[in-house]
């Protein structure tokens, strides 16, 4: 069984230390950061299916370097910060971000979370066969293989891990009504808590690609006091 590879983007040293063996404890390979500048060198050298990043770094903060990512790379990734509060917790997610922490933190439970999402972005041999590579509906395409939607005009879009998620546990659910709780589990792996607007920020940044009006969506409607369903046209 192949062990991941987690790297760890962390200014203060003791932190980060603390970061490193808790994951090596694990038994994770686990590489580690002080600012973007190392990130990068590690990840031209090394496979990495995890980054935990602090987004106070020196140089680039990690807002700016979770960009990059996304531009670059299909890794997970989970900011683990002091800064709790809303708005940084939802440009995070906007970002692509798929979790987002606060500290002082339970090892625990980080733990569980990055264990979460690296199984969930393992594909097992036998999905490789039987599962569907594309989604069409209203003009659009979701395509698998890159994780990008295509526009009627053939613009691709490259969708951060959550968002893909969401709209293909959507489509494969047409004209059902999602839970916010199945969508987080399906986007994260974790449980949904209480004011957690994860999902919402997810499907407002989703609506803003194939919308012609998000404020009165006609594909993916909401349902107030229960959750989403997809309305558009999926093609067979």
């Amino acid at each position: 069984m192949q062990t991941h590879n987690i790297l760890i983007v962390e200014d203060e040293a003791v932190t980060r230390n603390t970061l490193v063996s808790l994951f090596e404890a694990e038994g994770y390979n686990v590489f580690a950061a002080e600012n973007g500048e190392e990130m990068h060198d590690i990840l031209k050298s090394s496979e990495i299916n995890l980054v935990v990043m602090d987004i106070n770094l020196p140089g680039k903060n990690g807002l700016m370097l979770a960009r990059e990512l996304r531009e670059n790379k299909n890794m997970g990734l989970i900011f683990l910060t002091g800064r709790d509060n809303d708005v940084d917790r939802i440009l995070g997610l906007e970002i692509g971000a798929d979790d987002y922490l606060v500290k002082p933190f339970n090892p625990r439970e980080l733990t569980i979370r990055a264990r979460n999402l690296m199984n969930r972005t393992k594909v097992a041999p036998t999905e490789s066969v039987e599962a569907v590579t594309e989604y069409r509906f209203n003009g659009w395409v979701l395509d698998c293989d890159s994780r990008s939607l295509i526009s009627p005009t053939e613009e691709s879009i490259r969708l951060p891990k959550s968002e893909y998620r969401a709209l293909k546990l959507l489509l494969d659910n047409p004209g059902k009504i999602l839970t916010r709780e199945q969508l987080i589990k399906e986007m994260t792996g974790r449980e949904l808590k209480p004011n957690d607007r994860t999902v919402d920020v997810t499907i407002r940044r989703l609506r803003k690609h194939f919308e012609g009006t998000p404020d009165t969506p006609e594909i993916i409607s909401t349902i107030h006091g229960e959750g989403y369903r997809f309305c558009g046209e999926v093609e067979a």
